[in-house]
């Protein structure tokens, strides 16, 4: 829009530390084919007149325990030496917040949901320098990170400016990646690689044993939560008056009430998706308390959520109908459902991309002309952010770099939204694991599948069995007498989640 309507010669200024040095190089390619300049500047001119801004977070930074991360920090430090030394480089500059906290194995409360703190970690072949308020690191901090240099948060320019200068020989690089900010590549001058990507994302992307245990683990304890929610929902509105009276937000903190009562949870990974009828087809709809929906027996429900455990990170999206669903929202659900399925059964070659999957969630819809408008599944942190890449199940080409590997997470969640009426989505996260084959033509790289570890029901009610394949159906059976299995001993017998629990992982 920019460079399309200021004449040339304009100047368009920007604060440097906001914008990534990819965006910000995209931005001056553009608007200087229209003769229109880009300008860092070195004040924000928002902040300048924001007399009421919120002072930054000053709450402690705390220890991930060594049994969740499963390697120690010392450990991974050697391992992004190791990378940067291949890629040709002298060190790593680390500024994306989670690559910070999973690099040092700490966590904090800056960001709402997100387990991270705000801080920078330089890492070289001589020494480790985090860059962060020391206000924040108390006296158990400072011992697990004995040997590394703290520094003050607002001293990362000015040190980074010195390192360029004292950065020489062959290799005389530092990597960063293209998400690094601005300003920080302009403070290390010609001595940042922003063109080859970081080792960080991958690294973190790929979990180990003690990570994909907790994984397994805390879906386990976060879908007896659900049950107990659902549970208690049901008997609330078929029973207990409920229906039009329950808001979608009363339901929503209902869920957070149950999920911080189990064992290790920390809180929510994200603003729970509650959304009645019409509110479903938003995508990311959140409810509003004061303006939000009443619950209605006669429409269907989505509930899209997730917890931040110790050990784990959950994301969770289940459509349920507590009264008579239509023909046609249980066709939809068996379609969208039948993709689910096919993408979990699939098996594929170690190193295909999401891109060359993700039509498998979509078939079913297509063959009617039908589809969903957001990507099929997105990697999941390990008590870290919901949202984490590079992998993902997409046909955005974003994801055709990342192919799959043992150890990775990824959502299963294709879905079907019908403006003005309601919305669907079946959401599951799971493991890529290794899996067996008869014969192996990859010539010893060998073959991948998904292993779903989220622990919760899909609605039968919803479901036309007809529309099945044996196969399906099979699936189905399977995976809610594992549900069945693993939550079930985490519940209260006779209880309302365990009975709900019990009839929802009944055979098809």
């Amino acid at each position: 829009y920019i460079a399309t309507h200021l004449p040339s010669g304009s100047r368009v200024g920007i604060d440097p530390t906001l914008v990534s040095v990819a965006t910000a190089t995209d931005l001056q390619t553009r608007m200087g084919e229209r003769g229109v300049e880009l300008v860092a500047l070195s004040d924000n001119l928002v902040d300048a007149c924001w007399n009421e801004r919120p002072v930054r977070p000053t709450d402690l930074v705390f220890v991930h325990d060594a049994k969740y991360a499963g390697e120690s920090h010392a450990d991974k430090i050697r391992r992004v030496r190791d990378k940067a030394a291949a890629a040709g480089a002298q060190g790593i500059v680390v500024s994306a917040l989670d690559e910070v906290a999973w690099l040092l194995n700490l966590r904090g409360s800056d960001i709402s949901f997100n387990p991270v703190f705000f801080a920078y970690v330089v890492v070289t072949n001589e020494r480790v320098s985090l860059y962060i308020d020391e206000q924040k690191l108390d006296s158990q901090v400072r011992s697990h990170l004995q040997g590394i240099d703290i520094l003050p948060y607002s001293a990362i320019f000015e040190e980074m400016r010195a390192l360029a200068a004292a950065t020489t020989g062959a290799p005389a690089k530092l990597l960063a990646g293209p998400s690094v900010s601005w300003a920080l590549a302009q403070a290390l001058g010609d001595k940042i690689d922003v063109t080859t990507p970081s080792p960080l994302p991958m690294l973190k992307a790929l979990k180990n044993a003690a990570e994909l245990d907790g994984m397994r683990n805390c879906h386990v304890r976060d879908g007896a939560a659900m049950a107990e929610f659902f549970g208690w929902l049901e008997n609330e509105l078929l029973f207990n008056n409920g229906h039009l009276r329950l808001t979608e937000s009363d339901v929503a903190d209902k869920l957070e009430t149950l999920r911080r009562a189990q064992p290790l949870c920390v809180g929510l990974s994200f603003d729970t998706i509650s959304s009645v009828g019409a509110n479903g087809a938003i995508i990311h709809y959140k409810p509003t308390r004061g303006h939000d929906a009443l619950l209605d027996i006669n429409q269907m429900f989505l509930l899209d959520s997730g917890g931040q455990y110790r050990d784990g990170t959950t994301d969770v999206t289940r459509t349920v109908h507590f009264g008579t669903p239509s023909a046609w929202q249980r066709e939809c659900f068996t379609r969208v459902l039948k993709g689910h399925i096919a993408l979990d059964r699939a098996v594929f070659p170690a190193g295909t991309s999401g891109y060359v999957l993700d039509p498998l969630a979509r078939m079913p819809l297509w063959e009617v002309g039908l589809d969903f408008r957001h990507g099929t599944g997105h990697g999941v942190g390990s008590f870290l952010c919901v949202h984490e890449g590079p992998q993902g199940v997409s046909m955005r080409k974003s994801v055709l770099d990342s192919g799959f590997q043992h150890g990775m997470t990824i959502t299963n969640e294709p879905g079907y939204y019908e403006d003005g009426a309601f919305g669907i989505r079946i959401e599951n996260t799971c493991l890529v694991v290794k899996t067996d084959t008869p014969y192996d033509y990859t010539g010893g790289t060998g073959y991948l599948t998904f292993e779903p570890v989220t622990m919760v029901p899909i609605q039968k009610k919803l479901v036309q069995a007809g529309m099945l394949s044996a196969e399906e159906r099979l699936w189905l059976d399977r995976y809610h007498a594992k549900v069945w299995e693993s939550v079930s001993p985490l519940l209260e017998k006779d209880s309302l989640g365990y009975n709900w629990l019990k009839r929802e992982t009944s055979p098809l």
